[in-house]
């Protein structure tokens, strides 16, 4: 009996036979109009399982001449990816070496290392691939020397192309003619989530169910009610969460949270809950970071239903705590300034090695004494404004009695050989 999945058999091995993508690989796709011009650099694709990442790269392998080889970071080791390194001093690896890492992610520190010298004097040319942000696990030495691009989930419509694709082969194969229409297609299509792997799965799976038609009673068969609700439903009850918590109504934010760990949200439920600790509860509570972190941990660790009371603690928490946003608006603020390309010359007594007129803190009363720390360009900059609670007025009035004391204080020891001591006797 055949166990090879029909999203194998049908991957495509041509530029027009992928869906989706159509900005990358259309008929006027940047990536498409680079491979076929022969430029093929050190590329890394991100994002979603199933919107073709390995087809791509195996499509651009079978573009050039060069020693094509391919390598999964869940199971690889260095040693493998060692033993391909040797092949650039020999004859198989004259005309260069294309290698494809998929789930770049989960290649260490030290496995990512590897790699660098080889891309870096082009003997190796990396195409690797990730479900995660890029630049959270990838080493950012990779990262500058390749060009990342997104692949965004699959769109119903594109997925459809693949499924008629698919449905096809199988009438073919099985010698029947079994048919879809288009609404069920879509239909399948958005179940999927724009992962074009699990569309036809679901649709190979719902074509043996199937007599003669295949209908969504079929396809419903193989998927399953958990998170059954569109990506906007999933989104907005997760906002709902949030905002019942920020509006400091436990009512509804209890609610919330039961319906979504119903709909099998654990890990998304973890992760918001997170999120509201630090953005909405803040600096007016900082406990309730720490506090949620537990929570979410034991949450983790016992796994659903008991997952729900933990999670309930920490939901109720922080719905009834006081709110401040002002850590979230500093650092929107400052994120707004390194957009905007400010802020790129660390100021010379901050900078190593010398750190030349910097002054030690430590050694002036209350720890504290006026020096610039900003950039030059935006050195009058003021983030952080403190929020209209307990907790941050008390810190309010302590930064103001250190900060602006009755009389200027003076060194209350000797350095011991810190940078920039020589300039601390100036006040």
């Amino acid at each position: 009996m055949k166990n090879t999945r029909l999203a194998d058999i049908l991957r495509p091995t041509g530029f027009d036979e992928l869906v989706g993508q159509q900005r990358l690989f259309g008929e006027r796709g940047i990536l498409r109009r680079m491979v076929e011009d022969g430029r093929v650099t050190n590329m890394i694709f991100h994002g979603p399982p199933g919107t073709g990442k390995t087809t791509a790269a195996s499509i651009i392998a079978q573009k050039t001449q060069m020693t094509f080889y391919r390598l999964n970071a869940t199971v690889a080791s260095l040693s493998d990816l060692k033993e391909i390194m040797s092949q650039t001093s020999n004859i198989f690896g004259a005309g260069g070496i294309l290698l494809y890492l998929d789930e770049i992610q989960y290649f260490n520190r030290k496995q990512q290392q590897a790699l660098l010298d080889y891309i870096e004097d082009g003997r190796v040319t990396l195409i690797a691939s990730t479900t995660d942000n890029p630049h959270f696990y990838i080493h950012p030495a990779i990262i500058s020397r390749s060009t990342l691009f997104e692949f965004l989930p699959v769109e119903p419509e594109e997925c459809a192309r693949a499924l008629r694709r698919a449905l096809k082969y199988l009438n073919e194969s099985a010698g029947k003619a079994r048919t879809a229409d288009e609404d069920t297609l879509l239909y399948i299509g958005k179940r999927a989530g724009g992962d074009v792997r699990r569309a036809i799965n679901l649709l190979e799976n719902a074509y043996y169910a199937a007599e003669d038609k295949i209908s969504r009673a079929e396809v419903d068969l193989f998927d399953s009610n958990v998170g059954n609700y569109s990506e906007d439903a999933h989104y907005d009850l997760l906002s709902a969460l949030q905002k019942s918590v920020r509006g400091s109504n436990p009512d509804a934010a209890v609610f919330y949270l039961v319906k979504l760990l119903e709909a099998g949200e654990l890990n998304s439920v973890c992760r918001r809950l997170l999120v509201i600790a630090s953005e909405d509860i803040g600096l007016a509570y900082p406990q309730a970071a720490a506090v949620t972190y537990s929570c979410v941990a034991a949450a983790r660790e016992l796994g659903m239903p008991e997952a729900r009371i933990p999670l309930a603690n920490a939901t109720l928490l922080l719905a009834t705590a006081p709110k401040s946003n002002s850590a979230y608006a500093a650092a929107m603020a400052a994120l707004g300034d390194i957009q905007k390309g400010l802020g790129n010359k660390i100021p010379e007594h901050l900078s190593s090695p010398l750190f030349k007129g910097y002054r030690y803190p430590h050694d002036y009363p209350g720890h504290y004494v006026a020096q610039q720390y900003l950039p030059d360009d935006i050195a009058g900059r003021k983030y952080y404004v403190f929020g209209d609670n307990k907790t941050e007025r008390v810190a309010a009035a302590f930064w103001e009695r250190i900060k602006n004391p009755p009389a200027q204080g003076t060194v209350t020891h000797a350095d011991s050989g810190r940078p920039g001591s020589k300039d601390y006797k100036e006040n």
